[in-house]
């Protein structure tokens, strides 16, 4: 495809609805992974954590407390989620030109081999992980700053008042704070990032060709049902280093600018489980929001490149 325009407008637009739809998720997942939460008694569920804090950031703050942060989500994953699903779509054209990596297709819109009806390259499983994992940690690389701010607006750590005079702040501090918790992030993105479009494009395949989607309408189902699946196995086998991302990010101490040091901490305040603090926040996160993503993203493609 070469219309990137359209896949950055589609992107942005995919980024857009999910992060206004979605950030109470982020906002308690952030404030169930930055520590210094009382260890449950008696096995307390994780659901009552998340009860708990719901309901002390309402009392305090009101219903739009849970959107504290939106500013600065919205300044991260607009652009974060249009660069990567352009360059993830230039990737997989890229790719798709050499025969080790996938089946050309030659059509802006056509079935492919399954039935499926879609705008995307259709790639081998290596294809789809090399590119998967290229474009999210590349993207992640150039707005880690954004990151970083965005994380520490869901925490209650940070008394910023402004997204300037956050940013500003963090500037003044240097490089280092800026790309804080890069290499976590990366230890996370990239083998979500493949994992996820491995699986998606598997299960969209298979999808729809038990399916046989007829209409657009009936496409899209399939793809919010891969994208779904795809996103719910991603983000499970990655969590552990999305909870070291946001503690390193969050927390000023100097213990925790070190992945090793962090993993100690995390297990001697939570034990194994607070590595997968807040796994079924961001597990309901990822599932509507690849969901939601994707769909729009195809939907609106589908629509441009048949008109």
């Amino acid at each position: 495809m070469s219309h990137v325009s359209q896949q950055l407008a589609s992107g942005a637009l995919s980024g857009l609805a999910t992060t206004v739809i979605l950030q109470p998720f982020d906002l308690l997942k952030t404030r169930m992974q930055q520590g210094g939460l009382p260890v449950p008694k008696h096995g307390r569920p994780h659901a009552s954590m998340v009860l708990a804090i719901s309901r002390e950031i309402v009392r305090t703050q009101g219903l739009r407390g849970l959107w504290r942060g939106t500013e600065a989500s919205l300044y991260r994953n607009v652009p974060g989620v249009a660069m990567y699903m352009a360059s993830l779509t230039q990737l997989r054209g890229f790719l798709a030109t050499s025969p080790h990596f996938t089946f050309v297709q030659t059509k802006k819109t056509s079935r492919n081999a399954n039935g499926s009806r879609s705008v995307l390259p259709t790639l081998t499983s290596s294809g789809n992980l090399a590119a998967g994992a290229a474009a999210r940690v590349t993207i992640g690389f150039l707005l880690n700053p954004f990151s970083v701010l965005k994380a520490r607006f869901e925490s209650n750590m940070y008394n910023y008042q402004s997204v300037g005079q956050g940013m500003g702040m963090m500037v003044r501090s240097g490089p280092s704070e800026l790309f804080r918790g890069f290499l976590a992030s990366a230890m996370r993105d990239a083998p979500h990032a493949g994992i996820f479009i491995v699986f998606y494009e598997q299960i969209k395949k298979d999808a729809s060709y038990l399916f046989a989607p007829q209409t657009t309408a009936q496409s899209s189902a399939v793809h919010a049902f891969s994208a779904a699946s795809a996103g719910a196995l991603a983000t499970i086998t990655t969590q552990p280093f999305d909870v070291i991302k946001t503690r390193i990010q969050v927390r000023p101490e100097g213990e925790y600018h070190s992945i090793l040091r962090t993993v100690k901490l995390v297990l001697r305040e939570r034990g194994p489980l607070g590595l997968f603090d807040g796994a079924s926040l961001r597990m309901s996160r990822k599932v509507l929001s690849s969901a939601i993503g994707w769909v729009v993203y195809e939907a609106v493609l589908m629509v441009w490149t048949s008109s």
